[in-house]
């Protein structure tokens, strides 16, 4: 096998598809990426065994064929190379032989014959989303996934697509985010499922602002195809908690007050908070919210919003990074 590239062209296939390599791989395989060339084209591809990654670049092959190479090994030499054009040849052995410019590098692959293939997707169920709509649906759900993995079904988002709605939701237990979009599916379509946080993350590099991305979902596997580029995982089993259950039914006092402006008062006023006392207290008056901080150890800090409120006086206490995560990740200007 034989190719030459750019270094750009090169180093951005190679940052699409890395990030699912483990610095712990289980299998020495697993460390790679397999790398095949022909057709005018790079095919990089990438796993775990549970999330697996695949994209392409444009390159000058010389010669056809594939091999596997230790990923971020090869991604820290293609980085410090000098020139822009870069040489790769692959004997029969997986040598792989690298020029650029005065420099040269020899690194040790495997053979490909031993990269676990990504599962195939025949009679899937499919469906079209819009980038920007998924995009979009991830940015506002993300921040609420569980990193706990003790409560395995919370470390992702779930999705429902049920009449005509795709809904996202993300818990850790303490607090929620969920959004709702109109999309057209078949009634046959209807489906809930749990996308592991790893191919979220996955998911929210690749996405672009347009044209569709197609989902495939096939027994226990999701596919995401954005344009020429692939992600396919596994998906979470288990029963996602009754979300609904949660979202008050009832709102007692609606406060109308300017996103941008309540998130920086917080993040001022919650430079103040300390581990044991990590809350900040809001109180709501008339056109006003006050926010402060109180520590024994450090201070206090105290700020005043204008806020659209009419209603009686009261106070609560937050977690300011929770109070942060939705108003950083809403793009509207008042909530």
């Amino acid at each position: 096998m034989k190719f030459t590239i750019s270094k750009e062209a090169l180093l951005e296939g190679l940052n699409q598809v890395q990030h699912v390599v483990s610095t712990r791989a289980t299998l020495p395989i697993l460390s790679n990426v397999l790398i095949e060339a022909a057709n005018g084209k790079l095919k990089l591809t990438t796993t775990d065994l549970d999330v697996g990654v695949s994209g392409s670049v444009e390159a000058s092959i010389d010669k056809e064929g594939s091999t596997t190479l230790p990923v971020k090994r090869l991604v820290s030499i293609i980085r410090e190379l000098p020139a822009s054009e870069v040489e790769v040849s692959v004997d029969s052995k997986n040598h792989a032989s690298i020029k650029s410019g005065p420099s040269f590098f020899k690194i040790i692959g495997l053979g490909e014959d031993e990269f676990p293939p990504l599962p195939k997707f025949e009679d899937a169920t499919e469906f079209k989303i819009g980038q920007e709509v998924l995009h979009d649906a991830i940015k506002k759900t993300s921040y609420a996934i569980s990193s706990d993995e003790t409560r395995y079904v919370l470390n992702g988002i779930y999705v429902s697509f049920k009449e005509g709605k795709m809904t996202f939701v993300a818990t850790d237990g303490r607090r929620l985010a969920m959004i709702e979009n109109d999309l057209e599916f078949p009634a046959s379509h209807e489906t809930d499922i749990i996308i592991p946080s790893k191919a979220i993350n996955e998911l929210q590099r690749m996405l672009g602002s347009e044209g569709d991305a197609v989902v495939r979902l096939s027994g226990n596997q999701i596919s995401f195809e954005v344009g020429d580029s692939i992600i396919v995982s596994k998906l979470i089993e288990g029963n996602y908690p009754n979300y609904k259950q949660v979202i008050p039914g009832e709102r007692k006092e609606r406060v109308t007050i300017n996103r941008e402006e309540f998130l920086n008062t917080v993040r001022r006023v919650s430079l103040l908070t300390s581990e044991s006392s990590n809350s900040v207290k809001l109180t709501f008056s008339k056109g006003n919210i006050d926010v402060q901080a109180n520590s024994k150890d450090i201070g206090e800090a105290k700020e005043p919003v204008v806020a659209d409120y009419e209603g009686d006086e009261f106070a609560i206490a937050i977690n300011p990074d929770f109070q942060m995560a939705p108003l950083k990740n809403l793009g509207v200007e008042t909530v």
